[in-house]
């Protein structure tokens, strides 16, 4: 059997409640389309129902597949889910599907050429926020600032939950992650960067969720500490395939 076209990958920690919504919207998107599809979702160190939520839906969706890591991080879970994947391509989609998952194929072909990285953008031109705080902007350009001079120049927003991969650069960047958490995202940029991969950022329609897992102050610290990891670990050539 050939490989699906496209693999969506859903970190999960404590999604019992957003999580039926966002399968049912992407399951009725799927059969839609005219490419075959496969939907990944990956459990990570959740004390509620996730877990037995997730599983529930395999019978009504033959094309799900659930995956239970014991430890929590965001970071550890899109890295299994983008190793388990088949797809040609592998898309990271957060559990809240702020992003209308009709969009999905902005970043795929034919829409999209010859995609190597492209990431969902809140920043570039055609993008469009939706009742957004203006404190939570502020503080998420103030990262990105960091972002731009320490890792990823040029890149306006890193850290939108929404990023395709082609198969084989999902395969030569994953296995070299080493942060857990949410700073994954400026990684693996930073990685496939280095390896010569373009990236693009596609502008999307975002709208805030109000019931966001990030706590702003304690994990833009984290974050920032992570970015001159990044950096120091490039040094010490980690990156190396």
């Amino acid at each position: 059997m050939s490989n699906p076209f496209l693999s969506i990958i859903i970190p999960a920690h404590n999604e019992a409640e957003r999580l039926p919504p966002t399968l049912e919207k992407i399951d009725a998107f799927l059969k839609k389309q005219d490419y075959g599809a496969e939907v990944l979702v990956i459990e990570n160190g959740s004390s509620d129902e996730t877990l037995q939520i997730a599983q529930s839906f395999v019978e009504r969706m033959p094309n799900l597949r659930v995956y239970h890591e014991e430890a929590r991080g965001k970071g550890l879970a899109i890295k299994r889910g983008m190793l388990e994947a088949d797809g040609d391509y592998r898309f990271l989609c957060d559990a809240d599907l702020s992003m209308p998952i009709e969009q999905v194929n902005r970043f795929l072909p034919p829409a999209m050429e010859e995609v190597d990285v492209a990431i969902g953008s809140r920043e570039v031109a055609g993008a469009k926020r939706y009742n957004e705080p203006a404190y939570r902007h502020f503080v998420g350009r103030i990262f990105n600032a960091m972002v731009r001079w320490l890792v990823l120049p040029g890149l306006q927003d890193t850290q939108c939950g929404f990023k395709c991969f082609s198969a084989e650069v999902a395969e030569a960047v994953f296995p070299l992650q080493t942060l857990d958490g949410m700073s994954f995202d400026a990684e693996v940029l930073f990685i496939a960067r280095r390896m010569g991969y373009q990236i693009r950022e596609v502008p999307i329609d975002w709208y805030f969720d109000p019931d966001s897992r990030v706590r702003l102050v304690q994990d833009s610290l984290r974050m920032g500490f992570d970015l001159l990891t990044i950096r120091w670990r490039a040094l010490q050539g980690k990156y190396e395939p």
